[in-house]
């Protein structure tokens, strides 16, 4: 009976029984969280909708001179266009990466900056994954100088990595 009463909580049952455990406080820091993620998969996802149908592949936009370009790039390989043709290996590994942030961010709960880097690191992986499932490809749409095309996923998953690294040398010290 244990097992089987148990096997029937769904998945928010348990994270009800998370959130009482914690307390209202905590729950409303984890809510904010989860809607960091959900504003850069929502800010990517909507942008990327956007350039698909404002722009033709390859069509460039000047926006700030040559420094600054909106573009569509199709990208079938990892960040930055690195290692072309993965979209199978990326699928799995974006997929993973996703599951695991998200199993650490539920049950491990972190708490500030870490909490903030992880939420910024599964919205970009969302963004990323939902492009490769459906589409195939990534979607890249800005274009910095010389620096190669890249979207609000990539943006986000940069800066919550490089705000993780932080965080981890801070503590360190």
């Amino acid at each position: 009976m244990g097992q089987e009463a148990y096997g029937r909580k769904t998945f928010w049952a348990r994270v009800r029984i998370l959130a009482k455990r914690e307390g209202p406080g905590r729950l409303a820091k984890m809510k904010r969280w989860w809607m960091g993620a959900a504003a850069v998969l929502a800010l990517d996802q909507g942008l990327k909708l956007w350039a698909t149908r404002a722009l033709q592949p390859g069509e460039v936009w000047p926006m700030g001179g040559r420094f600054f370009r909106l573009t569509r790039v199709h990208n079938s390989g990892a960040a930055f266009g690195l290692f072309p043709e993965g979209t199978l290996a990326f699928l799995v590994t974006s997929a993973v990466v996703a599951s695991l942030l998200f199993a650490y961010l539920l049950w491990r709960r972190p708490q500030g900056l870490k909490a903030w880097a992880s939420a910024l690191i599964l919205g970009g992986a969302l963004g990323n994954l939902i492009d490769r499932a459906r589409l195939g490809y990534v979607l890249d749409l800005f274009a910095l100088g010389n620096f190669p095309v890249f979207n609000v996923a990539d943006a986000a998953l940069v800066l919550g990595v490089g705000i993780l690294a932080l965080g981890i040398l801070r503590a360190q010290k």
